[in-house]
Formats: C-alpha cells, sequence, structure tokens
C-alpha cells in the first residue's frame, strides 16, 4: 500500500545550472547528494513546508535530455505572485506565460526553468 509521495525526478544535461535555478532562484533547499550504482549524480531539493522532494538527475549515459512542450511541469505556491516574479525576473528568468486569475481567485503563473521544463506558480485567492 502507498502511504506517501517522496520524489520526483527530472533529468537533465546540466546538473548544476539547474540546481543552482531551484536553490537560488526558486528558493528551494538542497537536502542531499549522491551517486546512483550506475552512475548517476543525484541532488534532491525540497521547497519550504514541504516533506516532498524534487530529485535533479544527470547522468549522460542515457543520452540527450528532450523534454516536450507542455509535457510536465512542477507547481509550487508563493505568497506574493508580483514580488516573486519580480524578483525571479532580476535573477534572469521571467514570467513565460500569466499571471492569470483562475475561477476560485487564484493567480496562476509560469516560469520556464533550464532545459525545458516549466513551473507554475500559485497564489491562492482569499479563503471564502
Amino acid at each position: 500500500m502507498i502511504t506517501r509521495l517522496l520524489h520526483t525526478r527530472y533529468r537533465v544535461q546540466d546538473l548544476e545550472k539547474t540546481v543552482s535555478f531551484y536553490r537560488d532562484v526558486l528558493g528551494l533547499t538542497e537536502t542531499r547528494r549522491s551517486e546512483s550504482g550506475r552512475g548517476s549524480k543525484l541532488v534532491f531539493l525540497k521547497a519550504p513546508g514541504s516533506e516532498e522532494e524534487i530529485e535533479i538527475c544527470e547522468f549522460a549515459g542515457s543520452g540527450p535530455v528532450v523534454v516536450g512542450p507542455d509535457l510536465t511541469h512542477l507547481a509550487f505556491e508563493v505568497s506574493d505572485l508580483e514580488a516573486f516574479a519580480k524578483e525571479t525576473a532580476a535573477k534572469g528568468y521571467p514570467l513565460s506565460d500569466g499571471p492569470h486569475k483562475t475561477s476560485s481567485g487564484s493567480l496562476i503563473a509560469f516560469i520556464d526553468a533550464p532545459e525545458g521544463y516549466e513551473v507554475e506558480l500559485i497564489q491562492h485567492g482569499p479563503a471564502k
């Protein structure tokens, strides 16, 4: 029986550039690094207030990384989307879409991570 989600893995070509994006631009915390038995370089990160981790994997033996459009994304909650967007734009990562208001009153926007992965940012609307 499954009891909880532990992590999600994204394979990349440039491990350090991608880790820097999640750590230095988005503010995630690096929790550990390791190398698998087959030689994959692994870095685990997590967002404040979350237990689930993101595993960033570099393994040249798997060939080039090809991320199809609209294939997958990670979604993060932010407290102030406008302020967050200004901060990430100043670091070279402007919003790629949005912000848009949802029917529930939340604001959503997207930012492009290195290597073609997309990140969704959600500012929840006021509680009713």
